[in-house]
């Protein structure tokens, strides 16, 4: 059997639901748990701009993997757990 039929008739891999990311719950969950006053001082300790904070809280800046590594190493906190808090509805 050609190799493009055969893909052609394979089930697409099942998908979970889209469901809208929502990094302020990341944002206010850790700054919750740390307790911390306020996006600066997350932005301070994880060593990101102010303004970048903004974005992402806002949802016009994505929360790139360099910022879940970032928030990783200097929290350890599982990464699993960070997408877990990004993901919630």
């Amino acid at each position: 059997m050609n190799a493009a039929v055969h893909d052609a008739t394979r089930a697409p891999a099942p998908q979970r639901p889209h469901r809208p990311r929502q990094p302020h719950r990341l944002l206010d969950a850790i700054i919750a748990r740390l307790a911390l006053k306020n996006d600066a001082a997350l932005g301070r300790l994880l060593a990101l701009a102010p303004a970048r904070i903004s974005k992402i809280r806002h949802g016009q800046l994505t929360v790139s993997a360099d910022v879940l590594l970032r928030l990783h190493e200097t929290l350890d906190i599982p990464v699993r757990e960070l997408k877990q808090l990004l993901d919630e509805a």
